[in-house]
């Protein structure tokens, strides 16, 4: 059975990224890179002229968009990493809906439109750590799930939120399979949920949502490893009890509910103690892994008195 990690670690060589120039966050984009900008904003406007930067943001430079839209985990379009970039482009998205239900005022669909009508868009740019070990800085675009939530109206009772990806094995290949149980689920605390740095993503390098990264919307929690950031959002539904996540489901001795970034808790498999940079080319050093994805200075008073090694 494939688990995150199990094909690439230790990573043959046909998995390491090759060496490519890192650009900075507005830099003009050019050869492959250039057609998957034009390519997301035939699907809609440019959005630069609406976004706002946010302080929240890191001061890395981010990883240039071929690397980033060509090197990704979506198992919905297969296991290997280049093929959602190269199957993506089956999935449709629009229109979009969204089922908000369970523990909320009014259970209903809502149109992406609606749903996020009104809602300022930020630059936010993240550190990204995959639980396989490697890393990379992203320039998302998109708003604090706090502010969708707040729209929502959940009951006090509602103690998570939980997500599902679209199901459509007729436009996502991976789905003719039986990798996962579909449809890919995921879940926060409403803490987690709440706080500033957890986003819905709308966009990248202030373009649309590449459908290989998770378009029209996706989860981006950047202190948890990367499969808590579920990609293609089709239901949002607030619970009192803590949620079945897919990978916790499928391995629950490697995938625990929280995930959050830990160096000290390795995988049954191999170390998180460090990680390969995407894009640094096939002989660079590997970088220490930084508690919470060096986000600890925010978000680790979320887990006082929890054993973060058992609850992890």
């Amino acid at each position: 059975m494939l688990h995150p990690g199990s094909a690439i670690w230790p990573p043959e060589w046909a998995d390491v990224a090759p060496p490519r120039a890192v650009l900075g966050r507005r830099a003009l984009l050019t050869g492959a890179a250039a057609g998957l900008v034009l390519a997301a904003s035939r699907a809609g406007a440019d959005m630069g002229a609406d976004i706002r930067d946010s302080p929240l943001s890191t001061d890395m430079t981010p990883t240039s968009f071929n690397d980033i839209t060509t090197y990704n985990n979506f198992y919905e379009f297969g296991t290997g990493k280049s093929d959602p970039a190269r199957h993506a482009g089956a999935m449709t998205t629009t229109p979009w809906s969204i089922t908000v239900d369970g523990l909320v005022e009014a259970p209903r669909d809502w149109s992406l439109e609606e749903l996020t009508e009104g809602i300022p868009l930020e630059e936010r740019i993240y550190r990204f750590r995959c639980v396989e070990a490697w890393s990379r800085v992203v320039p998302w675009v998109g708003f604090p799930l706090a502010s969708l939530i707040e729209r929502l109206r959940p009951l006090p009772e509602a103690r998570y939120v939980a997500f599902e990806t679209l199901v459509r094995p007729e436009e996502m290949r991976g789905q003719r399979t039986r990798i996962l149980d579909w449809p890919y689920r995921e879940g926060l605390r409403m803490d987690e949920a709440m706080h500033p740095l957890t986003i819905l993503a709308t966009g990248l390098y202030r373009q649309p949502l590449p459908n290989q990264n998770g378009a029209p919307i996706r989860l981006v929690v950047p202190w948890k490893y990367g499969f808590k950031s579920i990609k293609s959002i089709t239901r949002i539904r607030f619970t009192e009890e803590e949620p079945a996540t897919t990978w916790n489901m499928m391995a629950p001795e490697e995938y625990g509910f929280y995930a959050n970034v830990n160096p000290e808790v390795a995988h049954p498999r191999w170390s998180q103690a460090n990680e390969r940079v995407v894009g640094g080319g096939l002989f660079a050093a590997r970088v220490p892994t930084r508690m919470f994805n060096g986000y600890a200075d925010q978000v680790a008073h979320l887990y006082d008195g929890m054993d973060l090694t058992r609850q992890f």
